[in-house]
């Protein structure tokens, strides 16, 4: 898959607690159907997982359903309120437009992703939504943690789908 961007980052470059919840949204990618690109997505308050989410576009019909949407929704849902200032996305792919305003008027203090991508990561790669000046809210990024292991159910799909 040529618009994902690769590097060698291993987990030693990044924290143990960020190494921790890019392994959670790495297990949540068993819940992700196999007629979806796999991308999974935690939200976590403090040290609790409080949202989890996977690519649901195919089974659920519904544009919206990225893996950061899902997971903010029940993150949000679980808290109780809209304003998520005081949590953190992890996610296997860098968000896309879409999932940058999400994360944007969600009010989410961090995002954590492993693999970039080039053509439509809206986290610094092709665009940076979510630290634009311009709007009320910016988030923290950190790109690559895991990123091998994130990039690599992503490739295996595309694969997948080409040789059928």
């Amino acid at each position: 898959m040529d618009d994902i961007q690769t590097n060698d980052n291993t987990a030693d470059a990044f924290s143990e607690r960020d190494v921790k919840f890019m392994t959670a949204a790495l297990d949540a990618l068993s819940d992700c159907p196999e007629c979806e690109v796999p991308i999974a997505a935690v939200v976590v308050c403090g040290d609790e997982i409080v949202g989890t989410g996977v690519n649901g576009r195919e089974v659920d019909s519904d544009p919206t359903a990225h893996a950061e949407v899902v997971a903010i929704r029940a993150a949000a849902k679980k808290l109780g309120r809209w304003n998520l200032s005081d949590c953190e996305l992890f996610v296997t792919l860098e968000p896309c437009v879409m999932c940058a305003g999400a994360i944007v008027y969600s009010r989410i203090k961090r995002v954590v992703f492993g693999a970039w991508d080039k053509r439509f990561g809206a986290c610094g790669t092709a665009l940076d939504i979510v630290r634009n000046e311009k709007l009320n809210h910016r988030a923290e990024v950190v790109g690559g943690v895991l990123e091998n292991r994130c990039l690599a159910p992503i490739q295996a799909f595309f694969k997948a789908k080409r040789q059928k």
